[in-house]
């Protein structure tokens, strides 16, 4: 395959599409993570209770499960992907906005199944944006199209996560929760604007091809032992940090900052952040191997937690507010940046719905269980011990890198 020059391989339709589908994507999951705990904190529900809401993530682990039928089936317009992306927009579009007419004191219930409706469909666009994304692009271009995929997924956690709650001083919640759905409208016209990435190889021909051929597919490429260790690899790598982002608006609340602080504060200096690590980790992710990028920003990723840890001493200061939550932002976001294109390149384009869905549903495994005991950590050791604690949990996964990812790239698992 010839090179691309610098200028063909950032700007082309290819990265265009990564850009808006990764803020498709992104959207509901902040909703779920940032949006939803602040709202319910701001009502008076209890961190414990709020804890426990990262289990309606449970549809982000077992998403593989109904991967296949994606991967098999294809609606009767617009084809085998774009089909099942503009109908999950269309129902999320919807979901999110009814937030905002449930009262969360009187009907917790209510919140739970809304989020757990939310959870289920943005779940169901992942695997089908994931599955085009590796379509559409070549082996060549998948650290940059991951890179560009994964900053504009967090770039989408500024609406739910900094215009929401400016809004909310000002509005009311249903009014917040209207806006924000609003944006899911960018989804939707760009998946009525794209067009199908067709494949050499097309859809599995039965629901047991669907099924089995992706799994016997990824062991007989990797051989048994080091397929389960990149699993275990997929489980960990993210641990740490996920697990530090799980409680971020409720941990800004109880520091004493106000929601137009955390709305403006905190989440323009991660855009300022995330537009920087936009710029370096695009050059990087070309000019540097995927499993260099892994390790240089997984270091980066581990010490942006420990920004968490110094606020929590600080206390009230909007200036360490602002280094904090942006170095948070440039750490973690090139570090998801590498780890995703490192995903997307584990994966057969043949079978890219079911593959990387069982790849990204184990990332998820500690956001959603892990993350439902943090509430009880926090008021076990405090916020500062809390943050410590996962610096710890992230350096296992780094520990894995000279096995998955060794730095000499020749070297194979």
């Amino acid at each position: 395959m010839t090179k691309l020059s610098m200028k063909e391989a950032i700007f082309n339709r290819r990265m265009l599409i990564c850009l808006f589908t990764g803020f498709s994507s992104g959207l509901p999951l902040f909703v779920l993570y940032q949006l939803v705990p602040g709202w319910l904190r701001s009502e008076g529900v209890s961190l414990a209770e709020i804890g426990l809401f990262s289990l309606i993530g449970i549809p982000y682990v077992w998403k593989f499960v109904w991967s296949p039928a994606l991967d098999r089936f294809s609606l009767p317009f617009l084809g085998r992907r774009r089909g099942w992306m503009l109908l999950t927009q269309i129902i999320l579009f919807i979901t999110i906005a009814l937030f905002g007419f449930v009262d969360p004191v009187l009907s917790i219930w209510s919140v739970a199944y809304l989020a757990a409706a939310v959870a289920f469909f943005s779940a169901s666009q992942d695997i089908v944006v994931d599955a085009y994304r590796r379509e559409l692009l070549s082996d060549q271009e998948l650290g940059l199209g991951n890179s560009l995929n994964v900053q504009a997924y967090r770039v989408a956690g500024l609406v739910p996560g900094s215009l929401a709650f400016i809004l909310a001083d000002h509005l009311p919640w249903n009014s917040v929760f209207l806006i924000v759905a609003a944006f899911m409208l960018i989804g939707i016209v760009v998946t009525l604007c794209i067009s199908e990435a067709h494949i050499e190889n097309n859809a599995p021909k039965t629901m047991k091809d669907a099924i089995t051929l992706p799994f016997k597919d990824f062991i007989n490429r990797e051989g048994l032992k080091s397929a389960l260790f990149i699993l275990a690899f997929l489980v960990l790598y993210k641990l740490g940090d996920s697990m530090a982002t799980a409680l971020q608006t409720p941990f800004f609340i109880d520091m004493g900052f106000t929601k137009t602080q955390i709305g403006v504060v905190a989440k323009s200096s991660g855009l300022i952040a995330m537009m920087v690590g936009l710029a370096i980790g695009g050059i990087i992710m070309l000019k540097l191997s995927i499993n260099r990028a892994l390790w240089l920003f997984g270091v980066v990723q581990i010490v942006s937690i420990l920004g968490f840890a110094a606020l929590a001493e600080i206390g009230n200061n909007v200036y360490a507010l602002a280094f904090a939550m942006g170095f948070e932002y440039l750490g973690v976001g090139l570090g998801t940046a590498a780890f995703v294109a490192y995903m997307a390149k584990q994966t057969n384009p043949t079978f890219a719905a079911t593959q990387f869905a069982l790849f990204s549903a184990l990332t998820a495994l500690p956001r959603t269980f892990a993350n439902a005991t943090t509430g009880f950590i926090v008021e076990q050791i405090g916020w500062t011990g809390f943050y410590i604690f996962c610096v710890v949990l992230a350096i296992p996964g780094m520990l894995m890198l000279f096995k998955v990812a060794p730095w000499n790239e020749k070297q194979k698992i």
